[in-house]
């Protein structure tokens, strides 16, 4: 397991290293080339848990019946601040995936270093494989900033390789319900308690936030009904200082 610390700043664990070895940074050669900063606060969280359907990005993978190819479906676009142009979005027969705002300018600050020592988990109950190799193939195709796939993000300040920030379906041993296995095995794999975990749901279909804060006691959690936007990421990082400023004054 992956002892994390705690970190005065943002969500945190290992060490102010925020880029792993070899991931490109930012100017490197994109496919498609041819936000405000980030608050300073006085307490982060070890790890942020994402859920991905209608939180990252949209629509469901349930919706769509293609797992997205390289060099084939990449859609280009603006990536937004001055990074210029880059892969925005991976098409899945008509449909396309694309990030919501707020994931985004996360994922960028947090490429960028915003968020010393933090790291990602992905916490996701896709309902069948083919949704899940749909989402696994789009995290593989889909920048954050030119070069860089939100994989690639995902994977920053983790031992080469490792998975056991991704949990992702709901094939055994993971199930529907996140609360029971998403989480206890995100901790198990990371090594980081519940007490030190953002995590971010939509919430639409099952209460996960509540199922979560629930069973998993000390996860802060935040809905995103409309899909992340930047004023939830700011929210919930605030939220997430004032939870752990009143545990520590009791």
């Amino acid at each position: 397991m992956l002892a994390g610390r705690l970190v005065l700043v943002a969500l945190g664990a290992a060490s102010t290293a925020a880029f792993r070895p070899g991931l490109p940074r930012a100017g490197s050669t994109s496919l498609c080339m041819g936000a405000g900063g980030a608050e300073k606060l006085e307490t982060l969280p070890e790890l942020v848990v994402l859920d991905l359907d209608m939180c990252v990005w949209s629509p469901e993978m349930f919706e769509l019946s293609l797992v997205p190819k390289a060099n084939q479906d990449e859609v280009c676009g603006d990536l937004g601040g001055n990074y210029g142009d880059g892969v925005t979005g991976a098409k899945s027969g008509g449909r396309t995936i694309q990030l919501f705002p707020g994931a985004r300018f996360a994922l960028q600050q947090f490429y960028e270093g915003a968020y010393p020592g933090v790291r990602l988990a992905a916490a996701s109950s896709a309902d069948t494989p083919l949704a899940v190799s749909i989402g696994r193939a789009a995290m593989g195709l889909i920048e954050v900033v030119p070069g860089v796939t939100v994989r690639e993000v995902f994977a920053m300040g983790w031992p080469e390789g490792f998975e056991g920030n991704m949990q992702i379906g709901r094939t055994p041993p993971l199930s529907s319900d996140k609360s029971k296995t998403h989480f206890p095995i995100l901790k198990d794999q990371t090594g980081v308690a519940y007490d030190k975990m953002l995590f971010f749901d939509d919430s639409l279909w099952s209460d996960h936030c509540a199922l979560v804060e629930r069973r998993c006691k000390g996860v802060v959690t935040w809905a995103t009904p409309n899909g992340l936007q930047i004023s939830d990421w700011k929210a919930a990082l605030n939220r997430y200082a004032e939870v752990t400023a009143t545990r520590l004054a009791k």
